[in-house]
């Protein structure tokens, strides 16, 4: 059985930023994603998904433009492309409109986290490249079990 658990993150000023951050670089790798696939269509008539880009995404990092990339989760950029594939695999099976790009200003600020390297106790919560992110409601997420599809959100300035 499937549970959802929302808790509220109190972090500091430094991981604050540090969210804020990896909201915006998986926002770009979505905006970026369907840039390139929208590119790729026009040229061949057939759309990226996200294996290839994926593959793209990587040579692109080793750019010095593109190094800052390497601050960040791999995990933030690799689920916004799958995220973005899943879009446009919803479009072409008429299952919704074509996807938007993501803006600073409309887009809720969130990202994926790996469940494999969540590390959560009772008053905190390990995350990748930000570390330990004190909970603000201790002993609501259950210890010791598998999660599935963490995605770490800010609504109204809260985490």
């Amino acid at each position: 059985m499937l549970k959802t658990f929302k808790v509220e993150l109190a972090p500091n000023n430094k991981q604050r930023s540090s969210l804020f951050q990896s909201a915006g670089t998986a926002r770009w790798a979505y905006n970026w994603a369907l840039a390139q696939s929208k590119e790729h269509y026009a040229q061949t008539g057939k759309f990226m998904f996200d294996g290839e880009l994926r593959k793209q995404l990587t040579q692109l990092k080793k750019t010095p433009e593109f190094a800052w990339l390497y601050e960040y989760s791999n995990n933030v950029t690799k689920q916004a492309i799958k995220d973005c594939s899943i879009a446009l695999k919803n479009f072409f099976k008429h299952n919704a409109q074509f996807p938007v790009f993501k803006s600073k200003r409309r887009t809720k600020p969130s990202f994926y986290h790996d469940p494999i390297k969540l590390k959560v106790t009772e008053t905190h919560v390990q995350l990748e490249k930000i570390g330990r992110v004190r909970l603000k409601e201790h002993g609501r997420i259950p210890i010791g079990v598998s999660y599935q599809n963490p995605r770490i959100t800010c609504d109204n300035g809260r985490w």
